[in-house]
């Protein structure tokens, strides 16, 4: 069965480049616009990965991180954080709400797929 992994991020066209590379790689995608609508769709599914960003309307990823941390089902699931942030400070705050990885945009696909193999859970 597939591995799942949510993409979140208020950007369309970064969620399908995204999305093309996890389903060429043979994952499953959810899509989330941003922090509020990613925990609507935590519903109880098997997520593997989540992959956030940082900046986004309503609820920015490091909110939505911690919030995801605070529900039993998704308080061990891996996030990687997708971002034009590349401040240390700023990841910091990632680590500290439960991020794994942190990938700065623009980003290779390749090295997308790399981080989410590392941490994708089996």
């Amino acid at each position: 069965m597939a591995k799942t992994i949510m993409i979140v991020d208020d950007s369309a066209s970064l969620r399908q480049v995204v999305s093309i590379s996890l389903k060429g790689a043979g994952y499953d995608v959810v899509e989330a616009c941003d922090g509020k609508d990613a925990l609507r769709k935590l519903d109880g599914r098997k997520l593997h990965l989540i992959i956030s960003d940082v900046n986004m309307p309503n609820m920015d990823g490091i909110s939505f991180v911690k919030a995801a941390k605070q529900l039993a089902a998704y308080k061990f699931t891996p996030v990687i954080m997708l971002t034009t942030e590349a401040g240390d400070a700023m990841k910091q705050q990632g680590q500290a709400a439960g991020a794994k990885a942190w990938v700065v945009k623009p980003f290779q696909p390749a090295q997308m797929l790399n981080a989410v193999s590392k941490l994708v859970l089996p």
